[in-house]
């Protein structure tokens, strides 16, 4: 039998199987396919598709992927995981999702369960990425994790006590919308001084474009054509990536604000450790030691934390949906 998972992102689908496996009977605690260690399976298949952007079309491409990875996995097709952009409710609705215009109000769940003859799982993508850690990443063997995901904005997930926390609506985790300015930047959620509009990719550029426009940052701002206003977070990784000191001091000042949300979430959870994904984790230690230090300095002297880079890259989603396609479904 297989469980298949798919991240549903705005231009692209990415859909996993994860097949049993099993010797004169015993099922395999971990076997490595494809280079991925799964608990208790395999990743035996995977597929990218565009994402379209009706919502019948969308459904139909999940069917038709599911189905198709599940035959090329040579397996029954158990269950189907799916993680999208947006607010999930504890029913698997789409209620919000600005990269998915076409599918806000779409009961992903029911719709597509009806299409593939099987139980779905619908939840945030975040979500799905912190439950792909917990189960076979870098936070696996830990109960209590906060997975935060730095990409254009923040995105999350939050497992206590080795479950899925959804909150009382299924919202939990949208911490990139903590406010930790009430006087910053707008946010495109109508608020102000949001920890995304800091600690993103889209922070890191901001910040880098400010210095620019002051006359600093005279390599990144090279590395963007010459023009401060074209500036990029990923100009200030390539200046890094080739020791440029003022560079390192932009991310110096990024990693404060990427501390500071971590230590708000540090002291609300209390976990064992917070798993940071995302593009941004390519720049390694660059960006960790600097945010190690400045998490140390914020937390309370009682608190501590480990901080972790997620390992599964972008599977992470595909691979938690289909391992939440394996557990029972929320109530509500």
């Amino acid at each position: 039998m297989a469980t298949v998972g798919i991240d549903v992102g705005g231009t692209k689908c990415l859909g996993v199987a994860v097949a049993d496996v099993a010797v004169a009977g015993v099922a395999v605690a971990d076997v490595a396919v494809a280079g991925v260690a799964v608990a208790g399976g395999a990743v035996a298949a995977e597929r990218k598709v565009a994402t379209p952007r009706s919502a019948a079309d969308l459904l139909a491409t999940l069917s038709t992927l599911a189905v198709e990875l599940a035959a090329e996995a040579g397996e029954a097709l158990a269950g189907v995981g799916i993680g999208v952009p947006g607010l999930v409710d504890r029913r698997g609705v789409l209620h919000v999702a600005p990269n998915l215009p076409g599918a806000a109000g779409l009961d992903v769940a029911a719709e597509l369960g009806e299409r593939v003859g099987v139980a779905v799982a619908v939840d945030n993508d975040a979500t799905c990425a912190a439950w792909g850690e917990h189960e076979m990443g870098s936070a696996r063997g830990l109960d209590d994790v906060v997975l935060v995901t730095l990409g254009t904005g923040i995105g999350g997930g939050i497992v206590i006590d080795g479950r899925i926390e959804r909150g009382a609506h299924g919202f939990a985790g949208e911490m990139g919308h903590m406010v930790v300015d009430p006087h910053g930047p707008p946010c495109p959620c109508g608020r102000r001084g949001c920890w995304e509009r800091f600690a993103s990719g889209s922070g890191l550029g901001g910040l880098a474009r400010a210095a620019a426009l002051g006359g600093k940052a005279e390599r990144v701002r090279e590395l963007a054509g010459g023009d401060a206003e074209s500036v990029r977070g990923e100009h200030v990784s390539l200046a890094l990536a080739e020791g440029d000191a003022e560079a390192a001091a932009i991310v110096a000042e990024f990693s404060e604000w990427l501390a500071l949300g971590l230590a708000n979430l540090a002291s609300i959870f209390d976990p064992d450790a917070i798993v940071v994904g995302g593009g941004l984790v390519q720049m390694g230690d660059a960006l960790f030691a600097p945010t190690r230090a400045a998490l140390a300095r914020q937390l309370p002297a009682v608190t501590s934390v480990e901080l972790l880079p997620a390992t599964l890259g972008e599977r992470a989603g595909a691979i938690g949906a289909a391992f939440l396609a394996r557990v029972p479904a929320p109530e509500g």
